[in-house]
């Protein structure tokens, strides 16, 4: 018996929106290089009292990035789930690509916003990095798909 619409979309894309707007909070002036160095740079000075303050600033970008591709990352998840819905099947490549592609084009209009932000930046380099977090999530559901499915007897006869 098919799931009702009203049910299959609060199941499977209320998450990738909720999601979505997280993101767009995280890219506005409160996330912002400025205000997480008011957390992230005590947190490295405290770790690593010796480093440099060009250093610092260069680990902090890297935690940043580290983000981008985290969240990235957990979209690409939401959007495989919502693609295949109910399906048994554990892994189809059109759905892996539109997870990406729906991963690409809300990075797009990530830095879009943030054109509009004062206190941020607006880079193709982060969209790349966003993506890279879509593309990476992708690879481990078919991992996870590939390894978690049991071998049976059977095919390895007949290989």
């Amino acid at each position: 018996m098919a799931e009702p619409l009203k049910n299959r979309f609060i199941r499977y894309w209320l998450p990738v929106l909720l999601w979505m707007g997280m993101i767009f909070w995280m890219s506005t002036g409160t996330f912002s290089a400025e205000h997480t160095s008011r957390f992230i740079g005590p947190l490295l000075h405290f770790l690593f009292p010796r480093l440099s303050s060009q250093d610092m600033d260069l680990l902090h970008g890297c935690i940043r990035k580290a983000g981008h591709v985290a969240e990235y990352f957990i979209l690409g998840l939401l959007f495989f789930r919502a693609f295949r819905g109910n399906d048994p099947q554990g892994w189809r490549l059109r759905w892996a690509v539109c997870a990406v592609i729906g991963v690409v084009f809300y990075a797009l209009g990530d830095e879009f916003h943030q054109s509009w932000i004062a206190s941020r930046t607006s880079s193709l380099v982060d969209v790349g990095i966003d993506s890279m977090g879509g593309v990476f999530s992708q690879i481990v559901m078919f991992a996870r798909v590939k390894i978690s499915r049991p071998v049976s007897l059977q095919s390895i006869g007949s290989g």
